[in-house]
């Protein structure tokens, strides 16, 4: 074991990137890595490959988190050991509610915190909510950019085939039920790792958004809508970068 490497992200310890952008496909790192200045790969192993560069002179580092929960929780940790104290999470997930198009843009405010790794960071009745400045920030990226997008509370689950096939599953008709309470709630649209990364937030102090593309709605498709996925992703990864830019241009101000 290399000390002065951070143990899953294969990172130096002392990086001191004090921001990050988190994708959870190691192969849209290189994709968000296009919109920094002089790009370099620091660390690959397993799920987590991290590319750092610069933008707007400050020095920030893409990582990998990942499918789910508890490798995006280890991701954060090992980052906010490495210095990183504020992040934006741009991922995927699937709409809910019948406004929710493919395509649109997601800008959760907090998560339904219905998976297991942020059950052992806080009790279930603390929220898994965003921070509120960082928020703000992906809302005025997405208003300059001119994206349609939605903020609201999202779902994080633990399984994607208990969602898309509730029958097959032994606990089917709790996660049916479950299903409808968040819809009736208003929540937008379902995911897997932003509660964890939220609820970790707030145990480490960083500050924490996220933005998501949504790819489907199988909601819209239920109801006879004929909307295509959309699985082009360059508005959700141009969101993360541009509010990147604001947090740090106010921040300088």
């Amino acid at each position: 074991m290399n000390e002065n490497k951070l143990f899953h992200l294969n990172i130096p310890a002392d990086f001191n990137a004090e921001y990050a952008i988190l994708p959870g496909d190691p192969a849209r790192v290189d994709l968000i890595a296009e919109e920094l200045n002089n790009p370099e790969l620091i660390g690959e192993n397993r799920e987590f490959r991290s590319v750092a560069g610069m933008l707007n002179g400050k020095k920030v580092i893409i990582t990998s988190t990942g499918i789910g929960g508890p490798s995006a929780a280890i991701a954060l940790e090992e980052l906010y050991i490495s210095g990183v104290r504020t992040a934006i999470r741009t991922g995927t997930c699937g709409g809910m509610q019948i406004d929710v198009v493919p395509g649109d843009l997601i800008i959760p405010t907090a998560a339904v915190r219905m998976e297991g790794t942020s059950k052992e960071y806080a009790p279930i009745e603390f929220p898994a909510a965003a921070d509120f400045d960082i928020v703000q920030a992906i809302v005025k990226a997405a208003q300059k950019l001119e994206y349609r997008y939605h903020t609201g509370i999202i779902q994080s689950k633990d399984s994607f085939y208990g969602q898309h096939n509730p029958s097959g599953m032994p606990v089917g008709e709790m996660l049916s039920y479950k299903w409808e309470a968040w819809k009736k709630l208003g929540v937008l649209a379902s995911e897997m790792e932003t509660a964890a990364l939220f609820t970790v937030s707030h145990v480490r102090g960083i500050k924490t958004g996220c933005v998501l593309h949504a790819l489907w709605n199988q909601e819209r498709k239920k109801s006879g809508f004929t909307d295509d996925d959309k699985f082009e992703l360059k508005a959700s990864i141009s969101t993360a970068v541009e509010a990147l830019k604001i947090i740090i241009g106010e921040r300088n101000e």
